[in-house]
This record gives C-alpha cells, sequence and structure tokens, in this order.
C-alpha cells in the first residue's frame, strides 16, 4: 500500500494504552486503534502517515480493552439481589423469594433491561442471558446494543414444586419451554447481534429423556448449548440417584456433552468430570463471586490443567466483569496456595474475553483486538487514584480496577456508552421501572423488605 494512501476511519482512537488480549502482541502503548465500518481497521502504536476520522478521541492515560464476553446471566433476578446471595443456595430452589414463574412479561423486560443495562455500562459487550420469558427479556435487552446470546430456560421439572422439595417432571413443561426455545431462535434467526442457544437449565431439572430432546435440538439446529453443571450438591446427589452417574456423565450419554456445551459453576467436577469435558471440547463458565459468596470454589487449577476452555461469567449478583477476574485469579490462587505463573492478570482477562468468545463460537470475529475484527471496545478512564501508576495496566485493571471505570462502551463500532451513560437509553427510566417491577413481586411474596 503507498504511503500516500487516505486512510478514512468512522472513529479513530489516539494515545491510550490498547491491551488487546492477544498474546502475540498483548499491549499497546499510545495506540492508535481506527474503526471502519464497525470493524478494527487499524490498531498501532501511531496512526498512518495520511487519515481522517468523522470522529477523533485524544485519550492519553487511558486503557482499552476488548469488550468482556459474559456468557451467563439472569438479568431478570436482578430481583433478588441483596438478599439471594444471603441464603444459601440459587433463587429457583430457595423458599420464601420471588420465582421466575411468578414473573409477568411486564415486570420481565423491566428487570432484563436493568440486568442487561448494568452490564453494558461496566464493559460487558456480550451478554449470554437465560430464563423465563426470554422473548420479552431479549426484545428489551436489544434495545440497548449489545450483542446477546440469549436463550430460554428449559426443563421439565415443575420448578413451582422445586424450591419446597418437591421434584416432579413434566413432559408439558419440556414440550412448553423447548418450543420456547426454538421459536426464540427463529425470531431472531440471522440478527448481527443476537445469537441465541438453548438452555437446558440443569441435569437435575431436566429429565434423561427431556435432555436427549435437548441434545437433538441443539444438533439440528447448530446451537450451542448453556446449563448449570455441577452447581450444588443437590444437583450431585440427585443425579447420581436418579442415573447412577455424575451431571456429566449425564451429558455425555444425552449427546449434550461436546464443544457447543457450556457448563456454569462446574463446583462439583472430578479429575474424569474434567477430563471428558476436555475431550469433548466442552467449556467450563466460571461464576467465581457466586460461587464464593456460598462459600464454595470451582477447582479451576483443575480445570484449567485439563485442558479445559474456561470462561467468565457473572450470574446474578452483579454484573461487574472486572471484580469477576479479581475473584477468579484469588480463588484459583487460593486453591494453589500461592502466586504462580500459571494464574496470572493475563489468564483471567482471556477468560473474560476470549475464553468466552470462544465458548460462543465467536473467537473469530471477537474476544481481542485485531484488525478484521469487531469494534467491540472497552474504554477505561485511568486517571483516578487506583489506577496509577502505569506500570501494568492490566495488573491494575485486574487487581484494581472496577466496572464504574467505563468510560466507554463500543460495539460493533456504535458507541453505546458515553462519558458513562447509556446513548439508546435514558437509565433513570431503566432503574425506576425495574424497582416498580421488584416491588410489585416481593409484595406478591409478601416479605417484609418493603414496609
Amino acid at each position: 500500500m503507498s504511503s500516500s494512501t487516505l486512510h478514512q476511519f468512522d472513529l479513530l482512537i489516539l494515545g491510550a494504552t490498547a491491551l488487546t488480549a492477544e498474546a502475540s502482541r498483548p499491549e499497546i502503548r499510545d495506540a492508535a486503534i481506527g474503526v471502519r465500518d464497525g470493524r478494527i481497521a487499524w490498531l498501532d502504536a501511531a496512526p498512518p502517515e495520511h487519515w481522517e476520522a468523522k470522529r477523533t478521541l485524544r485519550l492519553p492515560d487511558h486503557f482499552v480493552t476488548p469488550g468482556f464476553v459474559n456468557v451467563h446471566t439472569h438479568s431478570i433476578l436482578s430481583m433478588v439481589r441483596g438478599v439471594a446471595a444471603d441464603l444459601g443456595f440459587a433463587p429457583s430452589y430457595t423458599p420464601g423469594i420471588p420465582k421466575g414463574t411468578q414473573v409477568n412479561a411486564q415486570q420481565a423486560r423491566a428487570l432484563a433491561r436493568l440486568g442487561a443495562l448494568e452490564a453494558l455500562l461496566q464493559g460487558s459487550t456480550l451478554v449470554g442471558d437465560n430464563f423465563v420469558h426470554a422473548d420479552v427479556g431479549t426484545e428489551a435487552m436489544a434495545e440497548l446494543g449489545m450483542r446477546l446470546a440469549p436463550s430460554w430456560r428449559i426443563h421439565d421439572v415443575d420448578f413451582a414444586r422445586v424450591a419446597h422439595g418437591d421434584w416432579c417432571y413434566d413432559a408439558a413443561i419440556g414440550s412448553a419451554t423447548l418450543e420456547a426455545g426454538l421459536a426464540l431462535y427463529e425470531r431472531w434467526k440471522g440478527h448481527s447481534r443476537v445469537r441465541v442457544n438453548l438452555a437446558a437449565h440443569a441435569v437435575d431439572t431436566c429429565s434423561d429423556g427431556f435432555l436427549r430432546e435437548v441434545a437433538a435440538a441443539a444438533e439440528a439446529h447448530g446451537l450451542r448449548v448453556s446449563t448449570h453443571l455441577g452447581q450444588s450438591k443437590v444437583e450431585v446427589e440427585r443425579v447420581r440417584e436418579r442415573t447412577g452417574k455424575t451431571s456429566t456423565e449425564a451429558l455425555l450419554d444425552a449427546g449434550l456433552l461436546n464443544e457447543r456445551l457450556m457448563g456454569g459453576h462446574c463446583i462439583y467436577v472430578s479429575e474424569s468430570d474434567a477430563r471428558k469435558m476436555a475431550e469433548a471440547g466442552a467449556h467450563a463458565v466460571h461464576i467465581p463471586k457466586c460461587n464464593a459468596a456460598s462459600g464454595r470454589m470451582a477447582p479451576t487449577p483443575m480445570l484449567k490443567r485439563m485442558g479445559v476452555n474456561i470462561a467468565l461469567a457473572t450470574d446474578t449478583q452483579h454484573a461487574d466483569m472486572v471484580e469477576l477476574m479479581r475473584w477468579a485469579l484469588a480463588t484459583a490462587r487460593v486453591q494453589e496456595g500461592g502466586v504462580s505463573d500459571e494464574w496470572q492478570p493475563s489468564h483471567v482477562f482471556h477468560m473474560a474475553t476470549l475464553g468466552g468468545a470462544r465458548a460462543l463460537g465467536q473467537q473469530g470475529d471477537i474476544g481481542s483486538l485485531v484488525v478484521g475484527k469487531a469494534a467491540d471496545l472497552v474504554v477505561f478512564d485511568a486517571r483516578r487514584p487506583h489506577l496509577r501508576p502505569h506500570v501494568n495496566p492490566l495488573g491494575l485493571i485486574v487487581h484494581t480496577g472496577q466496572g464504574r471505570d467505563v468510560r466507554m462502551v463500543v460495539v460493533e463500532g456504535e458507541v453505546l456508552v458515553e462519558d458513562g451513560l447509556p446513548t439508546r437509553v435514558d437509565m433513570e427510566t431503566v432503574c425506576a421501572e425495574a424497582e416498580a417491577a421488584a416491588r410489585e413481586l416481593w409484595g406478591a411474596e409478601g416479605r417484609h423488605y418493603w414496609r
């Protein structure tokens, strides 16, 4: 290309430190990042000799990362935030708090937008969300402009009875939830920012026959499958009682343990389970904050040694992927008994970016800063005291950063967060509508939190 060639950009960022998530060139100081037609068109330590841009941002003392890929969330469960974490286990299994079965479509829309907005403001450019009312929930979240990997909560257990210890499988429930999941896929098929998955809730909440139905549907349509895998002793005991196998082995028998499976939590998995996951190409989705808040840790050092790809996700307590990286690093080091070369900031950063992209089969398009990939960018304001000095920017983000340090979020070249505020929706309205929906649900439950 001639040195006189004029490079044209829609957006050009100058002066920031780029943290690429690419091992070959992980950091570029005083970087020039050019965006054109939604893709990264230039990435180097200086801009091209001749250029023009529709918008130029000079951002010294800022860090730019790939968008975080937050593969396992339930945005509607923002309704139990601040309460469920102190009751010991997942909301669906816990008496006395609102359940997904009680949420109506209007409430689902409001709460889904709240959870998704929180994630976006803190740097998640892709959210993998599954729960009830995924039809209206996906519509609501898509309004924000972020990438989505949504799915309906698919199961054939009667969740209205589970919290009371009554496990009853109903083929009609299974048919309805699977049909809803496939209808969601048909609705969004071909959308550039929404790629629907299936979500078999867990091995204990899906009967053996129903798991095989989900596997057949996933195979027929080439869909990713999200599930909760080894998330509780209840699950382990019930599955062992029912099948004589571990949850991983049951998934293998059902035809679900393959490169399209994303297993959330993976707390109770053995070395044998992990070996089977690695051989099948299945992915572990690490949710360290929720796990640790309930007094448990997934054996991530073992999973990593076995060669399992590990993605990172926030689940329900909050949507700050920066804090999640810190929890992932700390809990691994606690298990290892110290600091090692195997657990450094770069490893958890990979989980939050390329690891998640790989789990979703989108690593060729997102998850790192590379010329030709989608322009999904997060800009951190690193002028604040807790992000000084800039000796090791990635170490700063992982050890002392916060999602609230995010100043700008770009998805496919579109600025969705500017100066910490969303560009497509009004934040106050989103918060007010979600607050009203939560009050309705808690009121119906008769709790004492609002007097």
